[in-house]
């Protein structure tokens, strides 16, 4: 992983004040930082659902209740992860560490996928390399997707933004399949070089031949569907999480809104870390209850990335100071409804797959 040094800027005074002002805001209300009782009772639903879900699913003789509750289970576990997983890694879910540890273990490894590997170059690379090339291990070097213009362009790229959609259904299957099992074998579709310990590899296969147990080879022993009802389950419940999923996070920082900066010789980048991350996030709806209650707080994500040592369930009454401050010291705040970020990332591809020397549009606001 490249390291990036980076430089002094308007972004900096602004994030001195930003962390003053919330810092104000939350000893002056006598509050923590971390979740409060909604989100443990949050945590209390999120995990009850995917309980009562899973439950219902394996004892069931209805086919329709079968599918149904397989697919809201596994809605209800994406879910979890939005609103537990992500807090948890972040140490942010609760005030102990001891139980935002088993928390964010809990409900990753459950889920087939290995919580270090996510955690640490989520935490280590994404959120302080934010879309970096080389940096970043969220931005891809996959033949089938251009996400930079440093990427070699292909013929089929001119098409990525149509067959894209199609490509995302299978996200979450790849990634259970694929992604973290050809990191132990040092192949990989990341742009920088990951290394999985020996007693994570040994985690890593263990959960993903547990997760095909309960998700695949229980249903088959104690139902009467038979492998190929429950298999479709599964396919099914991959599409569902994936298209979800994506739909969620692929908005944020694949935009034609959004940069990809790029460092000197020297590794220097001119700019500010704060500033890094509003110029690569763009937040949709991030005034919503709704959102804020459902993603997690995924959707506001340029808040998150600048204080991920705050829980979601504060980000509403921390937006105003947010907003406040970014125009105070002339920053470019991203932020739109839900379904102009979608547009954006549309003709994001589109163009990636058209132009070789790329730039972002101008946010007007």
């Amino acid at each position: 992983m490249k390291k990036i040094r980076f430089s002094k800027d308007e972004g900096s005074v602004f994030y001195k004040e930003l962390q003053e002002r919330t810092e104000a805001y939350f000893s002056g209300n006598g509050i923590h930082k971390t979740g409060n009782r909604t989100m443990l009772c949050k945590i209390v639903l999120y995990f009850s659902l995917n309980i009562c879900l899973y439950l219902r699913m394996i004892t069931t003789a209805s086919l329709p209740v079968f599918y149904l509750s397989y697919l809201l289970m596994g809605l209800s576990i994406l879910l979890t992860a939005f609103n537990v997983s992500h807090d948890a890694a972040h140490g942010v879910a609760v005030k102990s560490k001891f139980w935002n540890r088993l928390l964010f273990q809990l409900s990753f490894n459950l889920q087939g996928n290995n919580a270090y590997v996510w955690g640490k170059n989520h935490n280590e690379s994404h959120h302080l390399y934010t879309n970096i090339e080389g940096s970043d291990i969220d931005v891809l070097n996959n033949p089938l997707i251009r996400m930079t213009d440093h990427q070699p362009l292909k013929w089929y790229h001119r098409y990525q933004h149509i067959y894209a959609p199609f490509l995302y259904l299978f996200y979450s299957l790849n990634w259970f399949l694929f992604r973290e099992t050809l990191m132990i074998f040092n192949r990989t579709s990341r742009t920088i070089k990951v290394e999985i310990p020996r007693p994570e590899v040994i985690k890593l296969i263990a959960f993903k031949l547990l997760y095909i147990g309960y998700m695949i080879i229980l249903p088959v022993y104690l139902l009467p569907f038979g492998w190929g009802t429950v298999l479709l389950a599964f396919l099914l419940n991959h599409f569902l999480i994936s298209a979800v999923f994506t739909g969620v996070l692929g908005v944020s920082h694949l935009s034609d809104y959004v940069h990809h900066p790029v460092a000197d010789e020297n590794g220097k980048l001119e700019m500010s870390w704060p500033k890094l991350q509003l110029c690569t996030s763009v937040d949709y709806n991030a005034s919503s209850v709704f959102f804020n209650w459902t993603l997690g707080g995924f959707n506001a994500h340029a808040l998150h990335h600048l204080l991920p040592n705050i829980c979601h369930v504060h980000y509403l009454n921390i937006l105003p100071i947010f907003r406040e401050l970014a125009e105070k010291h002339g920053i470019v705040y991203m932020e739109m409804p839900y379904h102009r970020s979608l547009a954006a990332h549309f003709r994001f591809l589109k163009a990636m797959g058209r132009n070789i020397d790329y730039k972002p549009a101008s946010f007007a606001g």
